[in-house]
């Protein structure tokens, strides 16, 4: 399931991606139809495009704020209190030129910050602040798709529907209120084909991930809700926020086949269904109905009433307060031990995040939306120890359990070693015994 938001997998040919691509982006802007190898997630985009009205060679983004206006929402809007924290996060340590971009519900980039050569030919297609990159404005575009599907995303060269946006690559996640799971804007790196990459969706969801308990932390430094933004820019409410003045429950399900529950001072111990239930709700603040908890759960879609079912005997065993229904949701914060290792992550406490990370999430579970988040959480401690890690943690990494046959985990050890020490042999040969 992680798979369709990836643009290519870990092992495949990005220029083989991109060719495909951009064979079948030419039968549909001629036909109308879906061919090839096209992920489902940009195919669907693509239609939506064109019943938009989105012409893939003329139609450019909206400039819907400027000057005083622009400066204005801005400094109102909540996502300027974690624009210091993503500027830390992916400008002053990126691997690479690449442009950081955060904008607003409705679409509209609030700030397009980085490498001045990419953002002097981002200005040609008009990726600047107060333009609209909605999907319904600019056609398919990563930060325009995961507004409109309420997900992480990446968008590969050839398939943006506008062809100006061809020559671009990017990867973006939404960012949400942590207390009421309310949309609040998008995260958006692009830049050049490497922004399409598995380990660069990792980075844009741990800085998501991020700046959203920067925001529950700022919240509870202030002893206040942090305020909406200045217009909603969609139709429709949040369902009723979370309780917030509850102690919160934690689950811990790394490394576990079911789930420990700390919930009002007790333990539980879950059985792998009620774990997956509570996880996938945990990750969902604004709630999940039936028939989306059903399809998260199960290969194929379960039926609403098994649904409820398991439900209703998950709440029977915790009793009441934590759980509510229309829409499936929990009532009260639920920290897990997976938000745990990103905050580690997310601060540099690389050893800390290792310490963390007792093993991958629920690893005998298939159910689909369970698997997404063991290979996100998994993508995201590559990337970031990868990345940043001192060589100790480096070697204490590749000697951890759960990572001592992971090539990406040797790969990035091997890089911090002296090429003639022992170890780097040793480790070399482990890599090559693993196939690497």
């Amino acid at each position: 399931m992680s798979g369709a938001w990836n643009a290519w997998a870990w092992d495949a040919d990005p220029e083989a991606v991109r060719r495909d691509v951009a064979v079948a982006h030419e039968r549909f802007t001629g036909s109308g139809r879906v061919s090839g190898r096209v992920r489902p997630v940009v195919g669907d985009s693509w239609q939506r495009s064109a019943l938009h009205g989105v012409d893939p060679d003329t139609t450019v983004p909206r400039i819907e704020l400027t000057g005083s206006a622009l400066r204005d929402y801005r400094e109102a809007h909540p996502l300027a209190a974690v624009m210091p924290l993503l500027r830390r996060l992916l400008l002053d340590t990126a691997p690479g030129p690449q442009i950081v971009a955060v904008g607003d519900a409705a679409g509209r980039l609030l700030w397009v910050e980085g490498d001045a050569r990419l953002r002097g030919g981002a200005e040609d297609m008009l990726f600047v602040e107060g333009a609209n990159w909605h999907e319904r404005s600019a056609g398919t575009n990563a930060p325009g798709v995961a507004l409109a599907l309420d997900h992480e995303v990446q968008v590969f060269a050839s398939e943006h529907f506008a062809r100006c946006a061809q020559p671009w690559s990017c990867s973006a996640a939404p960012l949400h209120d942590p207390g009421t799971g309310a949309l609040l804007g998008v995260l958006d790196i692009t830049g050049d084909n490497h922004l399409a990459s598995p380990q660069a969706l990792a980075l844009v969801r741990a800085a998501a991930t991020a700046a959203e308990m920067e925001l529950r932390a700022l919240r509870a430094g202030d002893r206040g809700p942090v305020p909406g933004p200045p217009s909603r820019g969609r139709r429709g409410e949040a369902p009723t926020a979370p309780r917030s003045d509850a102690a919160p429950a934690r689950l811990r399900v790394l490394g576990r086949d079911g789930a420990r529950l700390t919930l009002d001072g007790r333990d539980l111990e879950l059985s792998a269904r009620h774990a997956e239930i509570l996880l996938l709700l945990a990750r969902a603040p604004r709630g999940l109905t039936g028939e989306a908890l059903g399809a998260r759960l199960h290969e194929r879609d379960a039926a609403p009433v098994t649904v409820r079912a398991e439900v209703s005997r998950l709440r029977r065993l915790l009793g009441p307060g934590l759980l509510d229904s229309r829409p499936y949701r929990l009532c009260r914060p639920l920290e897990t031990d997976v938000d745990e290792v990103c905050r580690h992550l997310a601060r540099g406490r690389y050893r800390s995040a290792l310490e963390a990370y007792a093993g991958p999430v629920l690893p005998r579970s298939e159910a689909p939306g369970v698997a997404e988040v063991r290979d996100a959480l998994q993508a995201e401690v590559c990337e970031v120890l990868g990345a940043g890690a001192p060589p100790d943690v480096l070697l204490d990494w590749v000697e951890h359990p759960e990572w001592r046959e992971d090539p990406r985990a040797l790969a990035a050890a091997l890089r911090a070693l002296d090429p003639g020490s022992p170890r780097h042999a040793a480790l070399r040969a482990r890599l090559r015994w693993l196939g690497g």
